[in-house]
């Protein structure tokens, strides 16, 4: 364990506030400075551990790596797959060494250098989103006397995937694409979702389907890659025990469907979303017009929750090693950027802050490290850090600069 953590953390995830969380939250501030990302590898794990236990061995799991990458440092090995939409995520994974051979490789626009390099990565699976999309496929394959196994995105009102009459259409003509198998289909609709009647009734349309294609065209799906887009609590509830509740009441549907076909459920947010916590610094305190204005070092270049609706509801957020004073103030809490839209929470109450106070948000391990503004107005990106019990903290990125990414570059 690394020196600068003293206790015996629980890989549990972190409650809000609590102490181990705030040890751990002040060790990282103290070893690494503010702003500041911190990952918890094995509260991650655990949450892949409690889906794997609650659908069961016939389900496999996919980790889609957009959530947050650098979780791809630890990952479980209860993980069947990972998937990757954009050339820039396999790069990661090439980096650091991912099995590659566990890749989906999706993403809604594909060229043929992104197809090839997949090719030749040997990635598990290639979706399709187009018509287009199976004939680069098919032509890469060709092309390097090989075969892919490929699913079909099946569309739901977006740009994503196909509709049903180019999807059978496709399928019925299958046996003229020599470099690929389809093996089944994609399907993913959105996010947060917390009634499991929204599932079930996917999952009804997709059955329906499958029997479609196979009474109509003799083809029996082989793999279902569905997104169940499982909801995370960020404001009202800061426990895992209603995630925890929405996961076991969605398991018997995931798992009656899976005794039909073979199925992998994809998530990002609902694996990730818990691990995460953003440190973040006090760095002046000003009342104007009767409000108590709070200017930390990061801001919304940094964190963003889903559905927070202009900084108007409140994520888990503490007050890192804060003192016991019972006096407390209302904030409004706001970053860096020379904006009036920085403003990470607009009305909090908290215990009494002065300037250097650390502060930390929870729940933030899905998407915030990757989703946003990052390069407006040239401030640095956080640092970010992984802890496990095993390993200890560790900085997997350094302050980094945007400002070059800004600089018009003369010849």
């Amino acid at each position: 364990m690394d020196s600068n953590i003293k206790s015996g953390l629980s890989p549990l995830p972190l409650a809000h506030g609590n102490a181990a969380a705030n040890v751990l939250h002040s060790s990282a501030a103290e070893k690494f400075g503010t702003p500041c990302y911190l990952f918890d590898t094995d509260v991650f794990a655990k949450r892949a551990a409690d889906v794997h236990a609650a659908f069961g061995e016939r389900v496999g799991l996919c980790y889609s790596i957009k959530a947050n990458p650098f979780l791809l440092a630890a990952l479980p090995e209860v993980f069947s797959y990972i998937e990757v939409c954009s050339p820039g995520e396999l790069s990661i994974c090439e980096k650091v060494g991912a099995p590659l051979d566990k890749i989906i490789f999706s993403g809604v626009n594909k060229t043929e250098e992104d197809v090839a390099r997949a090719y030749a990565d040997g990635v598990a699976i290639f979706t399709a989103e187009s018509r287009l999309h199976v004939r680069l496929i098919n032509d890469c394959a060709v092309k390097n006397g090989g075969r892919v196994k490929l699913i079909l995105r099946l569309a739901h009102g977006s740009q994503f995937g196909m509709d049903k009459a180019d999807l059978t259409d496709i399928i019925a003509h299958r046996d003229s694409f020599e470099g690929v198998e389809i093996i089944g289909l994609h399907y993913f609709t959105g996010t947060q979702k917390t009634k499991v009647k929204t599932i079930a009734k996917e999952l009804e349309l997709l059955d329906e389907f499958c029997m479609e294609l196979e009474s109509e065209y003799g083809f029996k799906a082989q793999h279902i890659e569905y997104g169940t887009g499982l909801g995370v609590e960020y404001y009202k509830d800061f426990t895992e025990e209603t995630e925890l509740a929405l996961l076991a009441e969605a398991a018997e549907t995931v798992k009656a469907f899976a005794e039909k076909y073979p199925l992998t459920v994809e998530m990002g947010r609902f694996f990730a979303a818990q691990c995460g916590s953003y440190l973040t610094k006090v760095m002046d305190i000003k009342t104007t017009n009767d409000i108590n204005y709070v200017i930390c070092d990061g801001g919304i270049n940094h964190l963003n929750y889903y559905g927070q609706n202009m900084a108007m509801k409140v994520p888990p957020i503490s007050l890192v090693n804060g003192t016991d004073c019972e006096n407390t103030a209302d904030y409004c809490l706001c970053g860096s950027l020379c904006t009036t839209a920085d403003i990470l929470v607009r009305k909090v109450t908290l215990p009494e802050l002065k300037r250097g106070d650390i502060l930390a948000f929870d729940k933030c391990g899905a998407y915030s490290v990757a989703e946003g503004i990052s390069a407006f107005l040239s401030r640095a990106m956080p640092k970010v850090s992984l802890y496990s019990k095993a390993e200890g903290l560790q900085l997997v990125r350094d302050l980094t600069e945007t400002y070059p990414l800004n600089t018009p570059q003369r010849r």
